[in-house]
C-alpha cells in the first residue's frame, strides 16, 4: 500500500525525501527528473516511490519506480493498483530493461532508444571520427568557447544564469510546438548543486548551453538539455559535447547517455508512421541523426510500460496527455496559432477549393457587386501564390507583408459580412458559412503574424565581460 500521496505545490519536503531515495536507487535515466516541478509522489515504504504526473485520466510514471531493484516489480503493482482504487489508469514511460525483464508481467512497447557513451574513450572515439574532428575544429575556429559553470555564476542574477534564461525563453518561442511538460520542461536551476552545467560562449555571447543531471545508480549522467541559438557557429553543440566528456573522462566516470531519441529504433508500424508523418512538427529522424553523429558506443531501448490487458493505444494518448501539459486539444490549438511550417503549408493548401468555392458562389446574393466577388478570387489567388513562395524560401518581408494582407483580408471580410451579408441570411447553413469566411482569414492572420515572430532574429543584448573565464575544451 502506497504511504501517502503528496498533491500540494509545497512539496519542498518530500522533494528532499526523494532526492534521497534517487541517491540511493535512481538507475533509469529519468530518475533524478523525478525532482523537478509538476511531479507527484506515491511512497511505499521508506525505500520506494514513483513520481508521476495526473493528466485527469492517468497517472502516468516518469520511469521506473525509484526502489531497489527486488522490489521494482510489486512496487510497480501497487501504484497501478492505487490509481485504479482513484478512478486512474497508471502507465510507467522511458522504463528501461532492468525494469522491463524484472516487471516481466507487464507489457513494454519499444517507444526509442537512448544513446550511451563511456566517457574515458571519449578521446579515441574523436581520433577515429573525422567529421566529428571537423565539426570541433569549425568551432574553434569561430572563437567558441566552453566554460564549466558553478558556484556564484548561477546564483539568481549573475550574468551566465540571466544569460541562460534568455536563450532558454527565447528557444522555447521558435519551436514549432507549444511548450510541452512532464519529462521535456527545461529546469536547468533545480537541486542546482546536484547538476553540471557548461555554457558556450562566441565572444561574450552565450550561444548554448548543456544541463547534466546525475545517474546514480550508474555512478554516470544524463546529458538533459542542449540548448543552442540558430545562428550559433557550427560545431558548437560538438564542442559542448566534448568538453563535458573529457571532464567526466578525467574523472573516470564509465557511463553517460543523452537521453531518449523518441521513436528511434524498430518501433511499432503506429510509431513508425508517426516518425515519418510527424516531422513537420518534430524532426525525429534530424534527433536521432545528431545523437549517432557524436559516435555512441550503444544504443539502449525505452519503454512504455502498462498493465497486462490493458489498451497500448489508450497507454500512449496518456503519455501524450502528460507532454501536453494542459490537454491535447489545447496543445494542439497553442501549436497551430504558433504557426509552425505544416500550418503554412496548411494554409495554402485549402486556399485552392476556398477560391474554387468563393468563384462558384452567386454574386447577387452574397456580394455587393459581382467585381468584389472576382476581387476577393483574385486576392486569394495572389495570397496563395506568395504563401507557396514562402514555404519554398522563408523570407521576412514576405511573410509580413502577407500577414498584413490576411490582416486586412480578415477586416474587410468582417466589415463586408456586418454590412452586407448579414441582411441576406436565409437559413443556419448561411450563418455557418458566414461564420466560417469571417473565422478562417482571422484565424490565418493570428497564424502568420506568430509564425513570423517565432523566426524573428533574436536581439543580442550585450552583457559584462566575466571576471574570469576557463575553457573545458580540448586544446
Amino acid at each position: 500500500m502506497a504511504e501517502g500521496l503528496s498533491f500540494s505545490h509545497e512539496h519542498d519536503h518530500e522533494r528532499a525525501r526523494v532526492l534521497a531515495l534517487v541517491q540511493r536507487h535512481g538507475r533509469n535515466t529519468t530518475a533524478f527528473q523525478a525532482l523537478e516541478q509538476g511531479f507527484r509522489y506515491a511512497f511505499y515504504g521508506e525505500d520506494a516511490c514513483v513520481a508521476y504526473v495526473d493528466t485527469g485520466g492517468a497517472w502516468v510514471a516518469a520511469g521506473a519506480p525509484i526502489a531497489p531493484h527486488e522490489r521494482l516489480a510489486a512496487v510497480a503493482d501497487a501504484f497501478v493498483e492505487e490509481a485504479r482504487t482513484r478512478g486512474r489508469r497508471a502507465i510507467l514511460f522511458a522504463t528501461e530493461t532492468r525494469f522491463a525483464q524484472a516487471a516481466s508481467a507487464m507489457p513494454s512497447l519499444l517507444v526509442g532508444e537512448q544513446p550511451t557513451w563511456d566517457p574515458t574513450t571519449w578521446d579515441a572515439t574523436v581520433r577515429s571520427a573525422r567529421s566529428l574532428r571537423e565539426q570541433l575544429r569549425r568551432a574553434r575556429a569561430k572563437n567558441v568557447t566552453v566554460e564549466r559553470l558553478a558556484g556564484g555564476s548561477l546564483l539568481p542574477g549573475a550574468r551566465a544564469r540571466v544569460a541562460i534564461d534568455a536563450l532558454v525563453a527565447h528557444w522555447l518561442s521558435t519551436r514549432s510546438m507549444a511548450p510541452m511538460g512532464f519529462l521535456v520542461h527545461v529546469e536547468p536551476f533545480s537541486f542546482i548543486e546536484e547538476r553540471r552545467l557548461y555554457a558556450a560562449w562566441s565572444g561574450e555571447r552565450l550561444v548554448a548551453f548543456l544541463a547534466l543531471v546525475p545517474i546514480y545508480g550508474r555512478e554516470g549522467f544524463f546529458f538533459e538539455d542542449l540548448l543552442r541559438e540558430r545562428d550559433a557557429p557550427n560545431g558548437t553543440a560538438e564542442l559542448l559535447f566534448d568538453g563535458a566528456m573529457r571532464e567526466l573522462a578525467t574523472e573516470g566516470v564509465r557511463y553517460a547517455t543523452f537521453g531518449l531519441a523518441p521513436l528511434a529504433g524498430s518501433v511499432e508500424r503506429g510509431f513508425a508512421l508517426a516518425r515519418t508523418w510527424g516531422r513537420p512538427l518534430y524532426d525525429f529522424a534530424g534527433l536521432h541523426a545528431f545523437k549517432q553523429k557524436l559516435r555512441p558506443a550503444s544504443w539502449e531501448p525505452v519503454y512504455l510500460s502498462y498493465p497486462r490487458g490493458a489498451s497500448s493505444l489508450l497507454a500512449t494518448y496518456d503519455v501524450l496527455s502528460a507532454f501536453s501539459r494542459r490537454g491535447l486539444l489545447r496543445f494542439g490549438l497553442e501549436t497551430i496559432l504558433r504557426g509552425p511550417d505544416v500550418v503554412v503549408r496548411a494554409l495554402a493548401a485549402t486556399l485552392m477549393p476556398w477560391t474554387l468555392a468563393l468563384a462558384s458562389l452567386d454574386s447577387a446574393r452574397w456580394f455587393p457587386a459581382p467585381w468584389i466577388q472576382w476581387a476577393w478570387v483574385a486576392f486569394d489567388v495572389v495570397l496563395m501564390v506568395g504563401l507557396s513562395a514562402l514555404i519554398l524560401r522563408w523570407r521576412r518581408a514576405l511573410a509580413t507583408a502577407l500577414a498584413i494582407a490576411i490582416t486586412l483580408d480578415a477586416s474587410v471580410t468582417a466589415i463586408e459580412a456586418l454590412a452586407w451579408n448579414a441582411r441576406h441570411l436565409r437559413a443556419p447553413a448561411d450563418v455557418f458559412a458566414l461564420l466560417l469566411a469571417v473565422a478562417a482569414p482571422t484565424l490565418a492572420a493570428i497564424v502568420m503574424w506568430n509564425a513570423r515572430a517565432r523566426r524573428s532574429p533574436r536581439a543580442r543584448p550585450r552583457t559584462p565581460t566575466l571576471p574570469s573565464r576557463r575553457s573545458t575544451s580540448a586544446a
